[in-house]
Order: C-alpha cells, then sequence, then structure tokens
C-alpha cells in the first residue's frame, strides 16, 4: 500500500512538474463525463477479476488499442487483446488488490481526452505450479463516447521473471 500511495505520489508530482516546465495543456479532475469513464474502467478491472476477456472486450471499442502486455508485442487490437487475456486466465488465475482509480479531462494537449489511472497489485498464480508472481501495475485508459479506446499498461516485468526462476547476469567485463 506505501509504495503505491508513493508511485502514485511520483506520477502527480512529475506531471505537474512537467506540466508547469512545458505549459502543456489543463488538466481537471472534476469533469461531465468522470462518473461513467470511471465505472467504465472498474468494470473492465472486474472483467479481469472475473476471469472474462469477453466482458472486458465489449468495453473496448471496435478499433480500440492496448499497449504493455506481454507476448513480445506493442499492441493489441480488441482481437489480439482478447486471445492474450483467453491464454493468461487459462495458465494464471489473477487477483487485484490495492486498487486506486482516478478520472481525469487533459485539454489542449497532445494526449487530450477523458482518461482513467488505476494503480493496483495483480498476483498471479500459476495453475499448475502454484508459483505466485505478485506485479504492481499502472494503467492509463481513454475513454471515448463510452469505450475504451486506449489502455497503455505498464508493470514490473522483471519481478514476474524472477518470480518464475529467471535470473539476471552481469556482462562480462
Amino acid at each position: 500500500m506505501k509504495s503505491i500511495k508513493h508511485q502514485l505520489f511520483l506520477f502527480i508530482l512529475v506531471f505537474f512538474i512537467s506540466h508547469s516546465m512545458f505549459g502543456q495543456g489543463q488538466v481537471t479532475l472534476d469533469f461531465e463525463n468522470g462518473e461513467s469513464a470511471l465505472q467504465l474502467v472498474k468494470n473492465y478491472t472486474h472483467g479481469l477479476k472475473e476471469a472474462s476477456p469477453a466482458k472486458m472486450s465489449k468495453l473496448l471499442a471496435k478499433d480500440a488499442m492496448v499497449y504493455g502486455l506481454g507476448n513480445g508485442m506493442d499492441s493489441l487490437t480488441v482481437k489480439q487483446h482478447k486471445e492474450y487475456f483467453t491464454s493468461s486466465f487459462d495458465t494464471y488465475q489473477h487477483a487485484l488488490s490495492g486498487e486506486l482509480f482516478l478520472p481525469l479531462k487533459v485539454t489542449d494537449n497532445w494526449n487530450a481526452g477523458e482518461w482513467v489511472l488505476a494503480w493496483g497489485t495483480n498476483t498471479l498464480t500459476h495453475k499448475k505450479t502454484g508459483k505466485k508472481s505478485t506485479v504492481p501495475y499502472h494503467s492509463a485508459s481513454l475513454v471515448e463516447n463510452g469505450k475504451i479506446s486506449r489502455i497503455y499498461f505498464y508493470y514490473d516485468l522483471l519481478n514476474i521473471f524472477e518470480t518464475q526462476g529467471y535470473t539476471i547476469t552481469a556482462p562480462s567485463k
């Protein structure tokens, strides 16, 4: 919990420093669609908790793009997103905790739109081995016309690899 608060503080600090240094757009936490955008992203998260890729995909816009998930691809279409989570749910049990959501609206900037930022911890349990991986995550979801049009996932891949038994070896000099 302390780590999530620390990450949130750092994100907000960096956001406002960059905003004041570069004069980037306007940000508000109080906007007309804020509550519906927040509920949409919470419903998406609930679909993850229920291990329902169909429910999650229904909340995405037809041409939505999802960034930052595994399999070595930098972006996924709605169909690929559904396939990714179908495979993940076949292999892992997901347990989310410490969730925190922040809806905000950005105007006059390259990332203008209605966003919902989310933080939490996803504890993955491998269904065959029982091995657990605790993965702190952050996501940023752009909401347009009542659907999620983009999601950016950020999480600690090294933590996942280490709990699966991988090690890092320093390069030889």
